[in-house]
């Protein structure tokens, strides 16, 4: 048996969902005997049943669809398969978010439709590209007319290595500014990236700028507000969008709010902080951040509620941010009793969309995210959990004692399957339209490099490919697209190497620039449903499809040699194109006149209706065909 439903246009209707009203769920099935299907849904904490009528049989495959009430902001509901009877032996199956399961399963993995608005459509069909603004390019007009750099700074010269630990990690200074990335624009628009995400811009007492001394004025060393204005208003010219990073869990101790507080308890801005009686909260112990306190009414109006808070000034001219990364967004407003993480994040998505509804905002959160974004609050999350980790862990190759992203253990080397179950048991718990909006990274400011992790360009192009297939929105960190390498998140901050080529991988720049030319060029890939077609130790493989076309993906690790069968209306070699491959590749639909240096493949077993397709490859390697 095989049976399919996902959020995408071809299994729930359309367009946004309002409280109150209703929606037609579809699924399709593959069964020998005649199957019943009815959908469970959750209404004001109870569940309710309603039946699924056969709209008919296609190719070997019965659809079914129900309507269902939209009751609750966030509805939850799943599919029962019953042959009452008639099958041999009887047929009693579950089908959720993480699969087709043979016995009583819980709601967590419920597939859910969320009334809330999703994010804006630029998000979800773009490709954003991270910069950390002191790395990326430098005009030198931070320290020119003999401007001293503040105490902090450590100049180097650009090109030079990053050091890969404390301390020096965060006071390197290399001049990257604002003027040098609008020097740029036509090389990130020759990539196809849509648009950039900037790590933080305020001043502070490191390069990171995560402790900031101010929210008021972009850092002087990156040209100050006006080079901000003029970035964005550049970017902007090109159709292209522009996210800032602010820290809604702590600022740092040399921040003028801070500062005030220790001055004087009974000002406004002691509120604003935790006080212990040894001295205040501080993020994970570092005295240089001191935590936010959410219980201070003025905080709310001064920082993240309506037009005239941190949050509304910088999205509206002459800066006009398109929205918010959310530093430590899962920590924000949470310690000990207090939890005001999910009101934080309602008010400024409030704040962000009633000054711009095409705003959006991210949270940070590098574990599980899931009971943080159902829709209401931050649009999306950075996906670490749900594709970061899974990918690392089946792409690895030598990366010996690297961090896996803060777990206390090496990177493990997962099979296929293991990988699968990872993504599904985290994205099963999210709305699809969240699900298409999460920023899925291949590494960040934060993380070891993906070509450090992956150890060769071969799978560093088959990652890339995972990143750029994948429902979710892709975030390219700056120079992944080179080849660029770093054992942990500060010696991940390398330089651009601007007119030095022969730090260029050519290879690696080149699949980029296809593979995203590619994806903004497939509406499958953008907006399409996605179910796996192939789960192999060394292969995955797995299919998005809209109305008009589906798009074959599969990617390997290493050696592989088998077949895939792809459900639906079987495959015509003669309509199909390549998209995209890389690696030795040899492949071929089966019993299709034309094809003989692959042989036809056969369907064996009880496996879908559909085509197979044979595929050989004697290392990694990636082939993405669509079939209209």
């Amino acid at each position: 048996m095989w049976a399919h439903h996902d959020g995408s246009d071809l299994y729930l209707t359309p367009g946004h969902h309002t409280l109150g009203g209703e929606a037609a769920v579809r699924i399709r099935v593959t069964h020998d005997a005649p199957v019943t299907v009815s959908v469970r849904t959750v209404e004001d904490g109870e569940p309710r049943f309603w039946a699924a009528e056969p709209l008919g049989t296609s190719h070997g495959e019965q659809w079914f669809e129900a309507t269902i009430q939209v009751r609750n902001p966030v509805t939850n509901y799943r599919f029962l398969l019953t042959t009452n009877g008639a099958g041999s032996p009887p047929l009693y199956a579950w089908v959720n978010g993480a699969g087709i399961h043979l016995r009583d399963v819980s709601d967590a993995h419920d597939f859910r439709l969320t009334a809330h608005e999703p994010a804006p459509r630029w998000a979800r069909e773009g490709v954003l590209y991270q910069i950390f603004p002191d790395r990326f390019a430098t005009t030198g007009a931070a320290t020119s007319g003999g401007r001293s750099l503040p105490e902090w700074a450590i100049p180097r010269q650009w090109g030079d290595p990053v050091a890969p630990a404390w301390p020096e990690t965060s006071h390197e200074y290399f001049g990257g500014d604002l003027p040098g990335i609008a020097a740029h624009l036509d090389y990130l628009q020759e990539l196809g990236v849509s648009g950039v995400y900037l790590t933080p811009i305020f001043p502070g007492g490191s390069n990171h700028r995560y402790d900031a001394s101010t929210f008021t004025e972009v850092d002087p060393l990156l040209g100050g507000n006006a080079a901000l204005a003029e970035l964005s208003a550049a970017l902007h010219a090109r159709g292209m969008q522009i996210i800032g990073d602010l820290t809604t869990n702590h600022t740092g101790n040399s921040h003028e709010w801070f500062r005030q507080a220790r001055r004087d308890p009974a000002s406004p801005e002691h509120s604003f902080y935790y006080w212990t009686e040894t001295g205040y909260e501080c993020w994970l112990g570092v005295e240089t951040l001191p935590k936010l306190n959410y219980h201070s009414s003025d905080l709310w109006g001064r920082f993240i509620h309506g037009p005239d808070s941190v949050v509304g000034k910088w999205l509206q001219p002459p800066y006009n941010l398109d929205g918010w990364r959310i530093d430590v967004a899962n920590m924000t407003g949470r310690r000990l009793a207090d939890d005001f993480a999910h009101e934080v994040a309602r008010t400024v998505r409030a704040t962000a969309t009633g000054l711009n509804p095409e705003a959006l905002v991210v949270g940070e959160h590098f574990h599980d995210a899931t009971s943080d974004v159902q829709g209401d609050g931050w649009h999306a999350n950075m996906n670490y959990t749900g594709f970061t980790r899974p990918l690392w862990a089946w792409l690895a190759h030598d990366a010996g004692d690297l961090d896996f992203l803060g777990v206390p253990a090496a990177i493990p080397r997962l099979p296929g399957r293991e990988v699968v179950a990872t993504m599904n048991d985290f994205l099963a718990q999210i709305p699809w339209q969240v699900r298409q909006a999460q920023w899925n990274m291949l590494g960040s400011h934060d993380t070891a490099r993906i070509r450090t992790v992956v150890g060769s360009d071969e799978r560093l192009i088959v990652a890339a490919a995972a990143l750029l297939t994948l429902p979710g929105t892709p975030v390219i960190f700056a120079g992944d697209e080179l080849g660029a390498e770093g054992t942990n998140g500060e010696h991940s901050r390398t330089t651009i190497p601007w007119g030095r080529e022969e730090q260029v991988n050519p290879l690696v720049l080149g699949a980029y620039r296809d593979l995203i030319r590619m994806r903004r060029s497939e509406p499958a890939l953008t907006g399409g449903g996605h179910h796996w077609v192939l789960i192999d130790d060394d292969a995955l493989g797995f299919v998005r499809e809209d109305s008009d076309s589906r798009v074959l993906v599969v990617l390997t690790r290493s050696a592989f040699d088998g077949h895939l069968h792809v459900p639906g209306a079987p495959l015509d070699r003669a309509r199909a194109e390549q998209l995209f491959c890389s690696g030795q590749v040899r492949a071929a639909v089966a019993g299709t006149p034309g094809n003989e240096e692959t042989p036809a493949v056969s369907c064996e077993g009880s496996c879908p209706p559909g085509s197979a397709v044979a595929f050989q490859t004697p290392g990694p390697a990636v082939l993405i065909w669509r079939f209209a």
